[in-house]
């Protein structure tokens, strides 16, 4: 009888021990991702590329990271990306970005329902914001309607004037950058006494209509959507007469951006001499520098070219990253997503992105969303003589505005601008052009017209 009774028991220890097994493995079994892979999506390579790096300062994150790179031309980024999000399950994207040009879809606009709140990935946004000093406009084109952080960039893509040190000085006698910008600005008057100034030397203050419009556009109260409406601020029309004014007078080389003749203005190979352009530090680091007729100080106008503030505030571009809302891997997806938004260590994506140091020394220096990381960065250019041009585009991200945004601003920036041409070389009257931009805007987007 005792022996049976021992049987029985070691039966039961043992059905006990088998079961508390079973449990400990169910419990790890929820608590463990239902996955290791996470998908990224990208319309460049610029995002995919870090994940090496952070691979490497992180040995512990075991995730496989499968990249999907559609490039934005003729439109076929967005309609993939959000047929992925729609169909969701293990192919849909865990990580994906977006830039300025419609990235406010996907933070507040018609596809911001997928957007995860930063915070609901383990990130203490208002500290880590406060930390990094991130650059105000990034933050509210990253806000959904409630509030909440779902997307932020690594670069800093506030504007600055960027002009030629020769031909300030020849003008006004210096190309000191604290001097130039009381000649530019602050404001659009002080900006057309400049280039009256640099016109009797038989001086372009810009190549083309484009370059001022960035700065418009960035600089206005309003966007062009306002209570579900189409609205022109009146800065912004404003430009349809600047446009006209500035070719009429012989202020610019009548140029368009991204076009031969524009690039050309950069080395000194258009009708006049260009004393400057407005843009982001991308836009000297990866087309002025390349088009500037040389590789080192003396060559071409390489070297020859300072920055200075601007007559008014604006941004131009820059990558946002989102994180899917339904992801079984959201720990990881912060981990990275926090690594390159917000640390401002050493040995953070920002620090390497803002000294050239990502894949080693000697990489292009870019602003960066961090302003504490350029304040404890070197951002001195050969390209610009030797200025540290953090000390100009530290201030410029704080300087711009993302309230003026909407996620048609791609479309309706084209029909704006081409109307504007058409009216400026004399193809149509004002009030022609202003009725058919809005008519464009009627028929191709479904926006109510006043």
């Amino acid at each position: 009888m005792k022996r049976n009774m021992r049987i029985v028991v070691s039966f039961l220890l043992i059905a006990c021990m088998s079961f508390s097994l079973f449990a400990a493995g169910q419990t790890e079994a929820a608590k463990a991702p239902a996955r290791k892979v996470i998908n990224l999506w990208s319309f460049t390579d610029e995002v995919p590329k870090m994940i090496d790096k952070y691979k490497e300062l992180h040995p512990e994150f075991d995730y496989d990271v499968n990249v999907t790179i559609i490039a934005t031309t003729d439109g076929a980024y967005q309609p993939a990306l959000d047929a992925a999000l729609a169909a969701g399950g293990d192919n849909a994207p865990d990580i994906y970005t977006a830039e300025a040009a419609f990235v406010l879809k996907y933070t507040q606009g018609d596809a911001s329902h997928f957007a995860a709140p930063y915070k609901s990935l383990g990130i203490d946004v208002d500290k880590q914001l406060k930390e990094a000093d991130i650059a105000p406009y990034t933050v509210e084109i990253g806000s959904n309607a409630d509030g909440d952080l779902v997307g932020l960039g690594y670069q800093a893509t506030g504007g600055a004037f960027i002009y030629r040190r020769s031909i300030a000085k020849d003008v006004w006698g210096t190309d000191d950058p604290a001097v130039i910008k009381t000649k530019v600005g602050p404001g659009w008057d002080k900006f057309f006494q400049a280039a009256e100034d640099l016109r009797k030397k038989n001086y372009a203050i810009i190549s083309g209509d484009g370059d001022i419009w960035h700065a418009i556009e960035g600089a206005s109260e309003k966007g062009w959507i306002v209570d579900d409406k189409l609205f022109i601020d009146p800065d912004r029309e404003m430009f349809i007469d600047v446009a006209k004014t500035m070719l009429e007078k012989g202020y610019h080389n009548d140029t368009r951006d991204w076009t031969d003749a524009w690039f050309a203005d950069m080395k000194d190979a258009g009708a006049k001499k260009t004393f400057g352009f407005f843009g982001p530090a991308w836009l000297i680091n990866y087309v002025m520098a390349g088009n500037s007729g040389g590789t080192k100080p003396g060559e071409g106008t390489y070297g020859d070219w300072a920055v200075c503030e601007p007559p008014v505030g604006f941004f131009w571009g820059g990558t946002w990253l989102l994180a899917n809302d339904q992801s079984p891997v959201k720990d990881a997806v912060g981990d990275f997503i926090e690594w390159v938004t917000l640390d401002s260590s050493e040995t953070g994506l920002q620090y390497f992105w803002a000294n050239g140091t990502l894949n080693g020394p000697g990489g292009t220096k870019d602003t960066v969303a961090s302003g504490t990381v350029m304040k404890k960065s070197d951002g001195t250019l050969p390209f610009l003589g030797g200025q540290d041009m953090f000390d100009v585009f530290v201030p410029a991200g704080a300087f711009a505005s993302g309230r003026n945004k909407t996620q048609y601003d791609e479309t309706i920036n084209t029909y704006w601008r081409d109307q504007v041409r058409s009216y400026s070389a004399g193809n149509k009257s004002r009030a022609a052009a202003i009725a058919e931009f809005k008519q464009q805007v009627a028929d191709n987007l479904a926006i109510a017209v006043k």
